[in-house]
Order: structure tokens, then C-alpha cells, then sequence
């Protein structure tokens, strides 16, 4: 059952990146717009949120890979995972500087920092698998 549910949220997690990541690449003014917040995090640049839409694919990438191949899960969700929680202290450190107030924490929650936990939590089911088969 643990196993399903993880392979479950693995798969949201993956098909849910990767479609914020072609959104990103494919109109990167509109997903400026679209996603709250954005537009006070600094003005449009297109370079930019086309770069960070590329990393969302290989996230996405890793993330479904992983589904498909159990050898590499633990590899790639961890990879995943770091990435994840590494954007998420960003945001927190945003706020513990003042550059965001802390509202900004409970409206990024959602698409920031639970995907870093969730990730992170499958890192860690699929080290334990790992170790359990050895």
C-alpha cells in the first residue's frame, strides 16, 4: 500500500512539474502573470524563467523516471528532492532578510514548499527500500 501511494505522488509530482515547466518555457510571460507572486519577486525576464523551466523538466524527468525505474528512484528523488528543498530555503531566506514579508510563505507554500517535503519524503522511502533489499 505505502509502495503505491508513493509511486502515486511520484507521478503527480513528476506529471505536475513538468507541465509548470513546459508552461514556463512555452509562455514564459504568461506563467509571469499567471503564478501569484512572481510579479514581486522582480520584473519579467524571459531568459530566466525559460532556464528555471528547463530545470523543472529534469525534475519532472527524475521524478517520472524514478517511477519506471526502481534502481534509480532513490538516485533520482534524492536529486530531486535537494533541488526542491534547496528552492525552498530560498524562499524562506527571501523572508528572514526582508525581501519578502512573511505572507509570502503561506501563498508559496503550496507550489514551493510542499513539493520540497513531499520530495524529500519520497527520497527517503526509497532509501529505506533500497537498504531493505540489501
Amino acid at each position: 500500500m505505502i509502495k503505491n501511494v508513493a509511486i502515486g505522488l511520484a507521478l503527480l509530482l513528476g506529471i505536475s512539474t513538468g507541465a509548470n515547466g513546459l508552461f514556463m518555457l512555452l509562455a514564459p510571460e504568461a506563467w509571469y502573470w499567471a503564478v501569484p507572486g512572481v510579479t514581486t519577486t522582480g520584473p519579467f525576464n524571459q531568459h530566466f524563467i525559460r532556464d528555471i523551466g528547463l530545470i523543472f523538466l529534469l525534475l519532472s524527468a527524475a521524478l517520472l523516471t524514478g517511477v519506471a525505474r526502481p534502481d534509480l528512484r532513490t538516485l533520482l528523488w534524492s536529486g530531486t528532492a535537494i533541488w526542491m528543498a534547496g528552492h525552498a530555503l530560498f524562499h524562506f531566506w527571501e523572508v528572514a532578510v526582508g525581501i519578502c514579508s512573511s505572507s509570502a510563505l503561506s501563498r508559496d507554500f503550496p507550489a514551493v514548499t510542499l513539493p520540497a517535503l513531499l520530495t524529500g519524503s519520497l527520497a527517503l522511502w526509497a532509501l529505506r527500500e533500497d537498504r531493505r533489499k540489501r
